[in-house]
């Protein structure tokens, strides 16, 4: 029952609908009310952290994961792919802010994957590969991973995804916004992104794990450029068979739905979806849970 009463709770940033808020809020008040002030561990003979560190640990089911020093759970928000952190307010009451205050990483992390935002309410909080990093209040133990998946927003995170889920309004070069069926429209579309949250997308005229838009001589890959990946974790979400690795011009390039993937050379940063209106909407559309098999 606490598990539903959670995935129903809070899942969208503020600016979503959230209905009952007061009833809601009385609920949760009630579940943590015996817990710290993180929300984390209702255990009142728990540690009380003066510092906090990032490290990889063992979650149940998982594998290697993102956790404080303490074995909690890490969590990546989907709405957050272009690096700023959008859950506040009330979402951020379920799902608490992690910020490392202890900058010593463990030797198996890159620093550089480490930084530091500031929130739009002024608090610090790590991010990694530019993810912002989150705690499920409803993990009350070290080592439990409840959170992942809720929604469809909430991935755990983990030091090596290939490719990763984003929600956000996407935005043509054209300046227009589009939805994720190439129409122009404003709404939160789902698509893929690898795992620093650059836009990926396919070629229209591409058959089934055949790439058709690469030249032999690479001289039109650096305006949509092959994802070269292997094939290393997924978010739970997405099927392990729904990605596979062709070798396209000599690079290893990665399908999914038997779409080969490809960045657009001008999405200058994370979160950039230019690619959209790219010579014309549907050419180079962005990819998700619902695309089509690619005949």
């Amino acid at each position: 029952m606490i598990k539903n009463y959670f995935k129903n709770l809070i899942i969208y940033p503020m600016s979503y609908s959230f209905k009952n808020l007061n009833v809601a809020m009385i609920g949760l008040a009630l579940f943590l009310g015996s817990c710290s002030k993180s929300g984390l561990s209702p255990d009142p003979e728990a540690p009380v952290n003066t510092k906090t560190a990032l490290k990889i640990s063992a979650g149940a089911g998982f594998g290697n994961i993102l956790t404080d020093q303490r074995g909690f759970a890490l969590y990546f928000f989907a709405p957050d792919a272009n690096g700023t952190a959008t859950c506040t307010g009330s979402c951020e009451t379920v799902w608490p802010v992690f910020y490392a205050e202890d900058a010593t990483l463990p030797s198996n992390l890159n620093i550089a994957d480490i930084t530091t935002i500031t929130r739009s309410d002024g608090k610090k909080q790590t991010a990694f590969k530019g993810w912002p990093l989150y705690y499920y209040a409803g993990d009350t133990k070290s080592g439990e991973v409840k959170g992942d998946g809720i929604g469809g927003n909430w991935s755990v995170g983990k030091p090596d995804y290939s490719i990763m889920l984003a929600k956000t309004q996407l935005v043509g070069a054209n300046g227009r916004n589009y939805t994720a069926d190439s129409k122009e429209g404003n709404g939160i579309s789902e698509y893929l992104t690898d795992a620093a949250g650059r836009t990926l997308y396919a070629f229209t005229p591409d058959t089934y794990n055949v790439n058709t838009y690469t030249r032999a001589d690479l001289s039109n890959n650096a305006t949509w450029p092959i994802f070269e990946s292997e094939i290393l974790n997924l978010p739970s979400m997405i099927s392990k068979d729904l990605v596979m690795q062709i070798t396209a011009v000599g690079k290893k390039q990665l399908t999914f739905k038997g779409h080969p993937l490809y960045y657009f050379g001008p999405d200058a940063k994370r979160g950039e979806t230019k690619g959209v209106s790219v010579p014309a909407p549907g050419v180079w559309p962005v990819l998700n849970l619902s695309s089509p098999l690619n005949p």
